[in-house]
C-alpha cells in the first residue's frame, strides 16, 4: 500500500462533487465533470474510477473497461479498479471473469463489502460453495463494524491516508473508545511512522481487549519499529502460545527483533527454519542474506541474495544488495539481465531505482563512467522523486542549535548530566569512514561495537513533541527550561536503553561505540546528558564524501542523499555546526580526517585510543581481522586491510560533478576545520 500525495483543495473539491453527482445517478453529468479533471491531469486515479463506473451505468460497458485499463497501467493496485472490473463483467454475464476480479479487490482491500456480496452471490450461483460461505462471513463481519470504520479501513487499504484518517477521528471524537476505530488509527500511525501514537493506541486496545490477537502482533510490530525489541519479543512470546496457526507470522517479527538487538546468528536460524516452509518468498531470503552479511559470512549471503533475486521477477533490492557488497562484481549474464530489466515495463518504482543503482555500480566496476553516471543520475533522479526531504529544515534546527548552544549556555550548566562514560560517538556523514573508525576501536579490548543506535534520535523526537511546528521548533527551544535532574534522568535513560545491544563480546566492557552519524545535530544534547561521553567527528573531503553518498542507496534514512542541491547543503550545514561545537565546547571533540587514517593508519589508531583513554594495543591496527557484526555499506571494506585507492575514486566520474563543485562552494577548501 502507497501513500498517495495529498490533493490540492481544488482537486479534492472537484472529485468531491463528482461522487456527489454519481450519488445521486446523474451519470452524463458526472462522465462530464471527469472529463475535465482527466484534461489537466490525464492519469488522476480517481477521475478514471469514476469515468468508468458513469460509462457502465450509461450502458458504455465497453469504453469502461477501456478506462479501466487506463487506469490499471498507474495503478495496478487499486482495489477499486478491480471491483469495478468486476461489475463491468457482471453486466457483460461472464461469472468467472467476474470473481477473478472481485477476489482480485478482496485480496487487496478486505474491507469492500460490495465486492464480498457479489462474490457471495456469483460464487452461489457457480456451485462454489465453500468460497460463498467465505465471503458471507466476510459481509456478516463488515455489517457488525461502524459504516465509517468500514469506509475509513477501505480509504486506508487504498492509501487514502488522509480521508481515512481525518475520517476515523471525527467518528472517535463522537463515539468514544471504539476499539476498531483505535486498531485502525494505529495502523494509520504506523503507517506515517508515527509509531509513538500507534503504540498508546495499541496498548490501549489491549488493555481493553487483552485477547485481540492482530492488535497484539501489531503491537509487537510497534515495539520493534521504535527499538524496544525485548518487549517485543515477550509479546511473540505469549502470541505463539495463544495462537499456533499464525507461527509464520510471529516467527517472522521474531527475526526482525533479533535483528534489532544485533542477535544476527540467531535471526538466521529463525530465517532458515521460515524459508523450509515458505521456500519462494523472496523477501525472506533477502532478510537471511542481510543478516548472513553482517555476520561476515559472505558466500552464503551472495547465495542467499541470488535465490531472493531467482524468486521474484526484477526484484531490485536484491541486485543492489549483490552491488552493495561493495567487493562483489556481477557475472556476465547477471550483468546482461540487469541491463534488459531496465527497460522491463512492469516493475514498481522501488525496484525500479534500485535495478538503477545496482547497474550504475556494475557499470562502475567495469570502468565504463559515463553510462555508470547515466544510471546513477537516473536512480538519484527517480528516488528523489519519491521522497519529502526538505533541507530547509535541518538547516533551521541548525540555526537555532547555535543560538541555543551558546558557550554561556554550556557554562551555566557545568556538571548536569550523568557521570557515567561508557558511550563513545562517532558521528559526521554516511560514507565518512565511521565504520572504519569503529572497527579499529571496537577490536581493543575494553571497547565493544554496537551498531547505529537509534536513542538519541528517540529521545529527540520525545523532546520535540508530537506535533511539531517545523517553523518554530519545540526542540531545541526547550533545552534552556530544562533542569540538571531532567538532563541526568536522559542520559540514565540512553544508558538503560542502549544496553541491550551490549552483547557482541564475552564478558562485560566499560565502553561501547553509538555509531549514529546524524547525532552530530544533537551534540548539545549529548553534552548536558552525557558530558563524559567521547565524541569523533569522521570527516572525508567533500567531493569524495558527498559524491559517496550519491552512489548509495540507503535502506532507511539519509534522505539527503539523492541530489548534488541536497547533498551540498547537508554537507556545508554539517561544516557549520561542527564549527559551532568546537568553538563552545573546545577540545571535546576529535576530529578524524579520513584521507589521514588511510595515509597513517598506526599513527591515527595512537591518536584515537589517546583521546578515548586508552592503552595501545596492537589488533586495532589489524582491525581487518577482528570478527564482529557489521551493519553498514562498508561491512565488506573493513573486513580488509585499508588501501589507498577509494580515496580517489570519484575522480573517475569529475566531468560531470561540476554541479557539486559549484554547490559545495567554499567547503571544497574549508572542511578541515582545526
Amino acid at each position: 500500500m502507497d501513500e498517495r500525495t495529498t490533493l490540492p483543495a481544488t482537486a479534492a473539491a472537484q472529485l468531491a462533487q463528482i461522487r456527489a453527482l454519481l450519488r445521486q445517478r446523474e451519470f452524463a453529468a458526472a462522465q462530464a465533470a471527469s472529463a475535465a479533471v482527466l484534461a489537466g491531469d490525464p492519469g488522476q486515479r480517481d477521475a478514471l474510477l469514476f469515468t468508468a463506473i458513469a460509462q457502465r451505468f450509461l450502458g458504455q460497458v465497453s469504453e469502461a473497461q477501456q478506462t479501466l485499463a487506463r487506469l490499471a497501467a498507474g495503478h495496478p493496485r487499486y482495489s477499486r479498479l478491480h471491483e469495478e472490473l468486476g461489475h463491468c463483467y457482471v453486466a457483460q454475464k461472464q461469472a468467472p471473469q467476474a470473481i477473478e476480479a472481485f477476489l482480485q479487490a478482496v485480496h487487496l482491500n478486505h474491507a469492500l463489502p460490495a465486492s464480498w456480496s457479489m462474490l457471495e452471490g456469483l460464487c452461489r450461483m457457480v456451485g462454489r460453495a465453500e468460497e460463498a460461505a467465505t465471503a458471507a462471513n466476510q459481509v456478516a463481519t463488515l455489517k457488525k463494524l461502524p459504516r465509517e470504520v468500514v469506509l475509513a479501513t477501505g480509504l486506508f487499504m487504498d492509501g487514502d491516508l488522509d480521508e481515512a484518517e481525518a475520517m476515523v477521528r471525527g467518528f472517535l471524537q463522537q463515539h468514544g473508545h471504539d476499539l476498531e476505530a483505535m486498531r485502525l488509527l494505529a495502523r494509520i500511525g504506523m503507517t506515517r511512522k508515527v509509531f509513538d501514537d500507534a503504540e498508546l493506541l495499541l496498548a490501549a486496545v489491549l488493555e481493553v481487549a487483552p485477547d485481540y490477537k492482530a492488535a497484539r502482533a501489531e503491537y509487537a510490530e510497534v515495539l520493534i519499529e521504535m527499538h524496544k525489541c525485548n518487549q517485543a519479543l515477550r509479546e511473540l512470546d505469549q502470541l505463539e502460545q495463544e495462537d499456533p496457526e499464525g507461527k509464520l507470522r510471529y516467527e517472522g517479527l521474531r527475526a526482525t527483533a533479533l535483528v534489532g538487538l544485533g542477535e544476527h546468528a540467531r535471526a538466521v536460524e529463525v530465517y532458515q527454519q521460515l524459508i523450509k516452509l515458505t521456500p519462494q518468498d523472496a523477501d525472506l531470503h533477502l532478510s537471511v542474506a542481510h543478516a548472513l552479511k553482517t555476520l561476515g559470512r559472505r558466500d552464503e549471503a551472495i547465495a542467499a541474495y541470488r535465490q531472493a533475486e531467482a524468486s521474484r521477477h526484477g526484484f531490485g533490492d536484491a541486485y543492489w544488495s549483490l552491488a552493495n557488497l561493495k567487493t562483489y562484481r556481477f557475472t556476465d549474464q547477471e550483468f546482461s539481465r540487469l541491463q534488459a530489466l531496465q527497460s522491463a515495463p512492469d516493475l514498481v518504482v522501488a525496484d525500479r531505482y534500485h535495478l538503477h543503482f545496482a547497474l550504475a555500480k556494475a557499470l562502475e566496476d567495469r570502468q565504463q563512467y559515463a553510462e555508470s553516471f547515466h544510471y546513477y543520475e537516473l536512480g538519484n533522479t527517480l528516488r528523489r522523486a519519491h521522497s519529502n526531504y526538505r533541507p530547509e529544515i535541518i538547516e533551521n534546527n541548525t540555526r537555532q542549535q547555535i543560538e541555543v548552544c551558546t558557550a554561556q549556555f554550556f557554562a551555566s550548566r557545568a556538571g548536569f548530566g550523568t557521570s557515567e562514560r561508557d558511550p563513545i560517538f562517532i558521528v559526521g556523514l554516511p560514507r565518512s569512514g565511521s565504520t572504519l573508525i569503529e572497527q579499529i576501536l571496537a577490536s581493543h579490548s575494553q571497547v565493544e561495537g554496537t551498531q547505529e543506535l537509534p536513542n538519541v534520535q528517540q529521545l529527540v523526537a520525545n523532546l520535540r513533541g508530537r506535533d511539531p511546528d517545523l517553523s518554530n521548533p519545540r526542540y531545541p527551544r526547550i533545552l534552556p527550561e530544562m533542569n540538571a535532574d531532567e538532563f541526568r534522568q536522559l542520559g540514565e535513560q540512553y544508558l538503560r536503553d542502549t544496553r541491550p545491544y551490549r552483547m557482541g563480546k564475552p564478558d562485560p566492557v566499560p565502553y561501547f561505540i553509538d555509531k549514529m552519524p546524524n547525532n552530530f545535530r544533537h551534540l548539545g544534547l549529548i553534552r548536558l546528558m552525557l558530558p563524559n561521553a567521547k565524541i569523533i567527528d569522521a570527516r572525508r573531503e567533500p567531493l569524495a564524501c558527498c559524491f559517496s553518498n550519491l552512489k548509495q542507496l540507503f535502506a532507511k534514512g539519509q534522505e539527503f542523499s539523492y541530489s548534488f542541491e541536497d547533498i551540498a547543503r547537508y554537507y556545508r550545514t554539517y561544516l557549520e555546526l561542527m564549527r559551532h561545537w568546537d568553538a563552545v565546547l573546545p577540545g571535546w571533540i576529535l576530529r578524524v580526517q579520513h584521507e589521514d587514517v588511510v595515509d597513517d593508519l598506526q599513527g591515527s589508531v595512537r591518536r584515537i585510543l589517546d583521546f578515548c583513554a586508552l592503552d595501545f594495543e596492537p589488533q586495532c591496527v589489524d582491525f581487518h581481522k577482528t570478527v564482529r557484526s557489521v551493519r553498514t555499506a562498508s561491512s565488506e571494506q573493513v573486513r580488509q586491510p585499508i588501501y589507498r585507492e577509494g580515496l580517489d575514486q570519484w575522480k573517475h566520474f569529475e566531468p560531470w560533478l561540476e554541479p557539486l563543485k559549484l554547490a559545495l562552494g567554499d567547503a571544497l577548501e574549508n572542511y578541515r576545520g582545526h
